[in-house]
């Protein structure tokens, strides 16, 4: 039997986030792709030119779609741009048992915005408290904390906690828009540090859904009964080869796609 996961997310036309990211990614670690989409993006590695969400009662029907006939292993949830679709969001699932990865999706590579601003305080209070694992860099812990980013590793454990006092069961604090040439991610509850990951900074522009990529490899190992720690060890893992054969896949001009199925076929 297959392990399944789905992706609850928006459609990026670049094929490099979103959705698309996310399936691609579950499909390399082993594990079946189901998805529902909450919007379509015209976007490329340059920018997101245009946002067209899908109507409430469809992004619900597609979970329910799901959820009545896959046995769904964990949940993935990514970009859902304005409260009534995480109203919509929450509603379907509210009968999902299993693992539910967020990742607060609020700019894409490019700049652009895609969570409403009023959205912000909607996905805190309807959401956070179904998550198994919040996956926010560092800007969007502080938007869901109404702070400032961290700067130091002791500002990223302050606020996964807080971010845990909130709602959220465990939360990854990606250090990617920290300084420095190590990256710390770290994976926090409410008692402080439970792992800390450390990696190279690489210096490519190549990072187009990295985001997506790595919440969604989290699924993947959670849909496969991996504790959170090592879900997040190898999703980690994935992840940072996709990113090193990002230059030489060289899809685009602007930020491009790391390389999801670096371990299929080389770049």
């Amino acid at each position: 039997m297959a392990y399944i996961a789905l992706t609850i997310a928006g459609s990026d036309s670049g094929g490099g986030a979103g959705i698309q990211a996310d399936l691609k990614a579950m499909s390399a670690l082993g594990v079946y792709g189901a998805s529902v989409i909450t919007a379509v993006t015209a976007q490329n590695t340059h920018a997101v030119t245009a946002v067209h969400g899908i109507p409430l009662d469809v992004v619900a029907a597609q979970i329910n779609a799901v959820l009545g006939d896959l046995d769904v292993d964990a949940i993935k949830i990514g970009m859902m741009a304005t409260p009534e679709i995480i109203h919509t969001v929450a509603d379907a699932i509210a009968d999902f048992s299993g693992p539910i990865v967020l990742d607060p999706v609020m700019v894409a590579k490019s700049g652009d915005p895609l969570l409403a601003d009023e959205a912000v305080r909607t996905l805190r209070d309807v959401l956070l408290t179904r998550a198994t694992v919040l996956t926010p860099n560092l800007p969007e812990a502080a938007r869901l904390l109404d702070g400032q980013s961290a700067a130091t590793v002791d500002d990223m454990i302050s606020q996964g906690i807080d971010l845990c006092g909130i709602g959220a069961e465990s939360v990854l604090m990606k250090g990617g828009h920290g300084s420095g040439d190590i990256c710390h991610d770290l994976l926090i509850d409410a008692s402080g540090v439970i792992a800390e990951i450390k990696a190279p900074r690489r210096n490519t522009k190549n990072t187009h859904g990295t985001g997506c990529t790595l919440s969604s490899s989290i699924a993947a190992g959670l849909a496969k009964g991996l504790p959170l720690t090592e879900a997040v060890a190898q999703a980690h893992d994935y992840l940072q080869g996709a990113i090193a054969q990002a230059d030489d896949l060289g899809i685009g001009q602007g930020h491009g796609p790391v390389h999801h199925f670096h371990r299929i076929w080389p770049a």
